[in-house]
């Protein structure tokens, strides 16, 4: 499945294992980047130093559990289940904001093109495209937006909250 980051496709440099998957050691693995679901964090943890480690969170899990597993951590992926499942934004949010995760936060799962912008805008660094979607939907939702109305996690300001302060529709 293709990858996105900034509406491109780039090269997926990461192994998602999954639950019943043996983990590979350290080196056995290209880019020697492996995926772990959050429950065999712990077991990921204590692979030797040497290679890039990211956690698969559900919608579900809360965040505040990786907090001192996040200084380890490479990436953290999070999941929709459904495009009406909204939790992801919540977790990229709280990664970027309330834990100043600086790595890459992956979307996973069956998110819409519509909501690539505000998934940007939340946090998410990557987007990993549902099976059959066509990269250049998601590129052009990416250029479709081009003013936001509310701060983003992104470094860039909010075009219309100070209008419609200056028309007094908000208290200041």
């Amino acid at each position: 499945m293709p990858l996105l980051e900034n509406g491109q496709v780039v090269e997926d440099p990461w192994t998602m294992i999954g639950p019943d998957d043996p983990l590979p050691p350290t080196g056995a693995v290209p880019k020697n980047a492996v995926i772990v679901p959050l429950s065999r964090l712990e077991e990921g943890l204590a692979r030797p130093p040497g290679g890039k480690l990211g956690v698969a969170l559900a919608p579900d899990d809360e965040i505040a559990v990786l907090r001192t597993a996040l200084p380890r951590l490479a990436l953290v992926a999070v999941t929709f289940p459904t495009f009406r499942d909204g939790r992801a934004f919540s977790q990229c949010r709280a990664l970027r904001e309330h834990l100043d995760f600086p790595g890459e936060i992956r979307v996973t799962g069956r998110p819409l093109p519509d909501q690539y912008e505000f998934l940007l805008r939340c946090g998410a660094s990557t987007v990993l495209l549902p099976e059959g979607d066509d990269p250049a939907t998601w590129a052009r939702a990416h250029a479709r937006f081009t003013t936001a109305y509310q701060p983003a996690v992104r470094d860039e300001r909010a075009e219309g909250f100070g209008l419609r302060r200056l028309l007094g529709r908000l208290p200041a």
